[in-house]
């Protein structure tokens, strides 16, 4: 299972697949922890906090509920446009 999940991986790259969120987000603390220095269990626990941090679009959330609302989107267009505009807030400049 475990090189299937390599395997994945590797197809993912070779095809130009793009990052999740998630894998982003893994990233930034990686280099963030490699950057400070940290080692250890003092790594775990900081990767742990930033992991776990909530993203700065959540406070993008009521405007793109706003513009759901605004588009009359109901159900899965609804989810879709959340999705969208919460990915744009959180990868706009600071």
């Amino acid at each position: 299972m475990k090189r299937f999940a390599i395997l994945l991986a590797c197809a993912a790259v070779a095809f130009g697949a793009q990052a999740t969120p998630q894998q982003d987000k893994m990233k930034a603390c990686n280099a963030e922890a490699k950057d400070k220095g940290k080692q250890g269990d003092d790594r775990k626990a900081f990767m742990k906090e930033c992991l776990s941090a909530k993203p700065a679009a959540d406070a993008a959330s009521p405007a793109c509920e706003k513009s759901a609302a605004d588009k009359k989107l109901h159900g899965a267009a609804a989810k879709s446009h959340m999705k969208k505009c919460m990915a744009d807030a959180a990868s706009a400049p600071k």
